[in-house]
């Protein structure tokens, strides 16, 4: 799910509620062999039950699997995973907790909605159970940064979304074979040239230009055999490091027919926020601090301004642009860079598996803006909350330990899911351990009621700077907005006047003559 369709199911909690709600009339589904456990029951004695809820139905084998594992880990209490809409997720938690005997014990929810959910009541400080290491001990500090809440720790972290860098790795192999290739044939031209000049030209010069043929043939050249190590350390150079080395490389770049070097979604904030997410601050380090908000500065500005001008070289209309249809074109062979999140694992190599991705591929962290402005992802960290009207806290607390740290392993493998805990294998895959690197140093979406709808506004103002509008303009606008929410007044940022800097052209046939709609920016200059 795309972060924009999961915020519109996010509505305030109505603290207050009328009636009584129960598990049938909520629309909330116990699996059938749960419920004919729960008519078992009384064949094995008394059991303490908890109820633990979600919205991801992809999550449903795998918490069964641990429920049952955790039943034998502690034969005393049974866990019962119950599945129900995301739609006003935590009113219904809410009006459950007030009004039903069976009320969710924990849940899981992502790490935005943890204010509302603590202000309601709906959370609790967690209690990590005795004997257990901390928090920190674990996981990532940005995993407890996510569920730390005006200094408290009020959820577990689960598993995480995050975009990363996504390249086509034989694309980048064959491109450096040919460099390689190059290199070593001016290599030796130039040895010949001096050889010449010296008067010591090769007696076997006919000889030489017969294995040299020979060598061009067999994959070599005739400078010498082009090794594994030396490939791969070519495909490391073109790995950019900031925006420009993309540019740089779309101009050298020979793209095989209908092939383009850079596209992503520039529709979703997801994909778009490290162009600024090192240089825009909302909520501080926790996410949950009125008075660090950030948003109109002289840096966020500049990497508005990259990002502006990026369509000047890549053609991508925010109209019909969509992930879905970026990734496929990845797997179909059709792009060689593009930014993508953990889903794309587990995509590509179905398509692998069906034969419908021929190629190798690579993740890597993303790029940053330039030599002088660093980028940072967006994160969601998914928790395991413990909810504050839960008779059974210490228990619940238990089970919570348990999900996230010692059951974290398999996640993956049955969900698709990262696990932020790192207890066994799944991070010995070079390209899970990239997605991990860049959650590390990523900003977590902040927890404040007063800055909810940031996001939306957020990608409103990027379609319009992508489309040709002021970015400083756009940027200042969009402060003033948001901090009139949080003041609860009229507020007006003082202009910051920053200089618009002349963009280095870049010649990128490929991506830009005779694809797509021109940009707003060549109509203008038209």
């Amino acid at each position: 799910m795309t972060l924009k369709k999961r915020l519109t199911t996010i509505l305030l909690i109505a603290l207050c509620a009328g009636g009584i709600y129960g598990v049938g009339r909520l629309g909330i589904t116990v699996p059938q062999d749960e419920e004919e456990e729960i008519e078992d029951d009384s064949l094995f004695g008394h059991r303490e039950t908890l109820y633990l809820w979600y919205t991801d139905e992809a999550l449903t084998d795998y918490l069964s699997s641990v429920a049952v594992s955790y039943s034998e880990y502690q034969d005393d209490v049974r866990v019962v995973p119950v599945y129900t809409s995301g739609r006003e997720y935590l009113e219904t938690i809410n009006q459950a907790s007030l009004h039903d005997e069976e009320l969710p014990d924990l849940y899981i929810a992502s790490n935005d909605s943890l204010e509302k959910a603590y202000l309601a009541g709906l959370a609790s400080t967690i209690k990590v159970p005795e004997g257990v290491l901390s928090l920190e001990s674990f996981f990532p500090e940005t995993a407890v940064n996510a569920v730390t809440y005006h200094g408290k720790q009020i959820a577990y972290p689960f598993y995480f979304e995050t975009s990363c860098f996504l390249y086509n790795e034989t694309y980048l192999q064959d491109w450096a074979k040919a460099q390689i290739e190059a290199e070593q044939d001016v290599q030796e031209a130039q040895e010949a040239q001096d050889a010449l000049e010296s008067g010591e030209a090769p007696a076997e010069t006919q000889e030489s230009a017969d294995a040299g043929d020979g060598l061009e043939a067999s994959g070599e050249s005739a400078g010498g055999t082009i090794t594994e190590e030396a490939v791969q350390a070519k495909v490391e150079e073109a790995l950019p490091k900031t925006i420009d080395d993309i540019l740089a490389f779309a101009d050298v770049y020979d793209a095989p027919d209908q092939v383009e070097v850079f596209k992503w979604d520039v529709s979703d904030i997801f994909y778009n926020y490290f162009f600024v997410g090192d240089s825009i601050d909302v909520g501080g380090k926790y996410g949950d601090d009125a008075d660090s908000i950030r948003i109109y500065n002289e840096d966020a500005i500049k990497c508005m301004r990259v990002y502006q001008n990026l369509n000047q070289f890549f053609s991508i209309d925010t109209k019909e642009i969509s992930y879905d249809a970026v990734l496929q074109d990845f797997i179909d062979g059709k792009i060689v860079y593009t930014v993508a999140t953990t889903d794309a694992l587990t995509k590509i190599e179905s398509a692998k598996s069906a034969g419908d991705f021929v190629y190798e591929y690579g993740i890597s962290t993303m790029p940053d803006v330039s030599d002088e402005l660093s980028s940072a992802s967006l994160s969601v960290t998914q928790c395991v909350v413990v909810n504050g009207y839960s008779l059974k806290k210490e228990m619940a607390n238990d089970f919570a330990v348990y999900l996230t740290e010692h059951s974290a392993d398999g996640l993956f493998a049955r969900t698709g899911k990262l696990p932020l805990c790192d207890s066994g294998d799944t991070y010995t895959d070079p390209n899970k351990a990239a997605f991990l690197q860049e959650y590390s140093c990523s900003i977590p979406m902040p927890k404040m009621i007063e800055t909810s709808n940031f996001w939306v506004e957020l990608e409103i103002a990027f379609a319009k700077i992508w489309g040709g509008e002021d970015a400083n303009g756009d940027l200042k606008a969009l402060s003033e907005k948001i901090m009139s929410q949080v003041v609860g007044g009229e507020y007006e940022e003082t202009y910051i006047d920053v200089p618009e800097e002349v963009v280095e052209e870049y010649e990128d046939e490929e991506s830009t003559e005779g694809e797509g709609e021109p940009s707003d920016a060549e109509e203008k200059e038209e």
